[in-house]
């Protein structure tokens, strides 16, 4: 067995590119060898700021011999057929061979050297090579077949053992040569072998491994950091981006002016991070030092203080326009920023962004007046909370005008929260402002305090409803205005707090406003009635008694709005069974539950799941979902459908029979109170006592007598027991 070695080496390649230029180059590799019925023992792969390695160990010096067989026509078909596969096969009469009547044509293939079919290969790869921009370069880019790469493709070293693998691409000849440090080590490396190589260029100041580049920055950074008696802001990403960057990392420390400390600190990681890459560091008491650690890519002869002097000389400037931003930002109230968010168009169909603070401040009192956001213990009235909440709304995007933020983007919101300390708004308004994005991703905190709460769900809530009125619904994996993201944050946010609602109502809520803007003009044009009614936000079929009462397009979607969302409660629905698969709850458990129907409080229907997974595993449960399959199976195959009404049997009852009518008698009250009580686990306990007595049922009772009022009384009692479950969910849609 042999290894082989290759490296692309080229102009600088992106930090964020490399991760994925590595896993693409081991992909194709093993594909390319597959083909040949090649495979290799282990491919590891490399990658830096100026090379792309791969080295594949354990590989055989050449391909077996096969043999390929083609089935062709029966002896005995028509001339043409035989004609036709002999074309196709480039083989005469007597080269086929005849089996049970029908003709084969079978190929000798010899084996191939390794070094060859390597040789056809990496051209391949190169060529196919799908990174997510490229270029062309040098005289042959006038032609669009011309190669493309990441950068100018320098060269190429291709070693099979201690042997050149000889091919050319675009001018470049493979070879077995490479360059270390661009620095430290300009000058050609022979590489001696495919072991040697990570050695060889170690030795010209290169590490080839981003594994060791990154462990080096990481360890090294808090180092400095621990000497100068701080802690390093850990950032893994950061990390990672200066590997990228670098073939010979050197962490170094630096100060900067303290009077910048002024600046939310935020903005100084922000800054150092973003502008110049460098990692921040906080103090003892928690608070952001005026220290940086940078990563240079040499080891300078003055230890690195020349380096250390330019760079703080850089992020000085970039921190004094922080500064400047800052103290600018400051002298302009919040409200003095709102008529300007009119000038930005939130969606053609929706207005501005004026438009969207509109609704989402009346959603937000809208919630805490209604009494679905409120403090512990609720406040009388609400009136106070749903006041702050509606001022929060109204500032919360004025700091999408701000120069900070026009600056970083990044820091919408929080930015408004510390301008909203500023100007001396309330504490819960100001934190509201800050937080009211979050949660952003599946790892981000959710707000808990009540006047966050309302902002950031009536905000959500917004952008759900108002894009499934105007048709932008999500398709497949394209979702432009992340309203996935939405439902998922107005789940968590639900959960966390614990927020009861009907979600038909606040949708409701949340969708009249938008109605309202839709059916007015000039905006008819953009969105009219039959387009709503096209893109499944209202029903085709009037949710009123008298239909003939409607009049007009707006009567008819301002009737229908409150129950006619059945796209929308669809895709919240298999948002929430998403999430639930994720934190591992069965799907069939909450398939169960929805498939009741008529639950829309998320809190009270996830307490019915989480009863359920937990009864269904228990012995109790194994064998009454047993026993609801086998009196639902029956009832199914006798076509007794839905509810029946019971009347008690007036034959003489069997003892079994007796017993499965007492036992329901005593467990149909206890789980409809538990259920009216929200106590499921109790549903589930007053269910469970009937395990025994159906089981009783089955072994003692003729369902189907001969009798047939004795057949058609032991049937309403299945159904009586299939109602009975279906308290709590339709246990049909349990799987086992």
């Amino acid at each position: 067995m042999t290894d082989f070695l290759l490296e692309l080496r080229s102009e600088e390649i992106p930090a964020r590119m490399q991760a994925g230029a590595r896993e693409n180059l081991a992909k194709l590799f093993a594909a390319e060898l597959a083909k040949a019925g090649l495979s290799a023992g282990e491919i590891v792969t490399y990658a830096g700021p100026r090379r792309l390695a791969l080295i594949a160990r354990g590989l055989p010096s050449a391909t077996e011999a096969v043999s390929e067989e083609v089935k062709g026509p029966r002896a005995s078909a028509p001339p043409q057929a035989l004609e036709g596969f002999l074309r196709k096969t480039g083989l005469t009469r007597e080269q086929l061979t005849e089996r049970d009547g029908v003709l084969f044509a079978i190929t000798e293939k010899p084996g191939r050297a390794t070094a060859q079919v390597l040789a056809e290969a990496i051209p391949a790869i190169v060529r196919a090579f799908p990174w997510p921009k490229s270029m062309r370069w040098g005289g042959e880019s006038a032609s669009t077949e011309s190669m493309r790469w990441v950068r100018p493709l320098h060269a190429i070293v291709a070693l099979f053992g201690g042997e050149v693998v000889p091919f050319e691409i675009a001018g470049i000849t493979s070879g077995n040569t490479t360059r270390g440090h661009r620095f430290h080590a300009p000058a050609e490396i022979t590489l001696t072998g495919v072991d040697t190589y990570v050695e060889q260029l170690r030795a010209a100041k290169v590490l080839v491994d981003q594994d060791e580049r990154a462990a080096i920055i990481r360890e090294r950074a808090s180092a400095l950091a621990a000497e100068a008696g701080l802690e390093l802001v850990e950032d893994e990403g950061l990390v990672a981006e200066n590997a990228g960057l670098t073939e010979w990392p050197v962490p170094l420390l630096g100060r900067f002016d303290e009077a910048f400390l002024d600046v939310p600190p935020e903005v100084i990681q922000l800054t150092a991070r973003v502008n110049q890459k460098y990692f921040v560091c906080r103090s003892a008491d928690g608070k952001l030092a005026n220290a940086f650690v940078c990563t240079a890519n040499i080891e300078a002869t003055d230890g690195g203080a020349k380096i250390v002097e330019g760079n703080g000389k850089v992020l000085a400037a970039r921190l004094s326009d922080a500064r400047f931003f800052y103290e600018t930002d400051r002298k302009t109230k919040l409200d003095d920023l709102r008529p300007k968010l009119e000038k930005i168009v939130f969606h053609e169909k929706l207005g501005t962004v004026a438009d969207k603070v509109e609704r989402v401040a009346k959603l937000a009192r809208w919630l805490v007046e209604e009494g679905i956001v409120n403090e512990s213990p609720p406040a009388s009235g609400g009136g106070e909370l749903a006041d702050l909440a509606e001022r929060a709304a109204y500032l919360a995007k004025a700091d999408l005008v701000t120069g900070m933020v026009g600056e970083f983007p990044e820091l919408q919101g929080l930015m408004g929260g510390y301008y909203a300390a500023a100007q001396g708004e309330d504490p819960r308004v100001a934190e509201a402002v800050r937080d009211h994005y979050k949660p952003v991703g599946q790892g981000d905190d959710v707000p808990t305090a009540p006047v966050t709460v309302a902002v950031a769900l009536a905000d959500k809530l917004d952008t759900l409803v108002a894009f499934f009125a105007v048709g932008e619904q999500p398709t497949g994996s394209k979702d432009p205005f992340a309203i996935r993201r939405a439902a998922l944050a107005i789940l968590r946010l639900i959960q966390v707090n614990d927020l009861r609602m009907q979600m038909a109502r606040v949708m409701a809520a949340s969708a009249k406003p938008v109605i309202d803007r839709i059916l007015d003009e000039p905006y008819r044009s953009a969105c009219n009635a039959e387009e709503l009614i096209r893109h499944g936000f209202v029903s085709k079929t009037p949710y009123v008694a008298d239909p003939t009462s409607i009049t007009g397009p707006g009567a008819y979607i301002r009737t229908n709005v409150l129950l006619g969302l059945p796209a929308l409660a669809g895709f919240f629905a298999d948002r929430l069974k998403v999430q639930q698969r994720e934190a591992g709850v069965r799907h069939d458990l909450i398939d169960a539950v929805f498939a009741l129907g008529g639950e829309d409080d998320l809190v009270r229907l996830l307490a019915r799941v989480r009863a359920l997974q937990a009864f269904v595993i228990t012995d109790d449960g194994t064998n009454l979902l047993a026993g609801y399959k086998r009196a639902a199976n029956i009832l199914k195959k006798e076509g007794v459908e839905g509810d029946q009404s019971w009347t008690a049997p007036t034959y003489t009852l069997e003892p079994a029979e007796a017993d499965l009518i007492a036992a329901l008698d005593a467990a149909e009250p206890k789980a409809a109170a538990a259920v009216k009580a929200e106590d499921f686990e109790a549903a589930m306990a007053a269910l469970a006592s009937l395990r025994a007595p159906i089981d009783r049922f089955f072994d003692d009772v003729t369902v189907n007598d001969a009798d047939p009022a004795k057949r058609t009384a032991r049937l309403a009692l299945l159904a009586r027991v299939r109602a009975a479950v279906h308290t709590v969910a339709d246990f049909s849609r349990i799987e086992g």
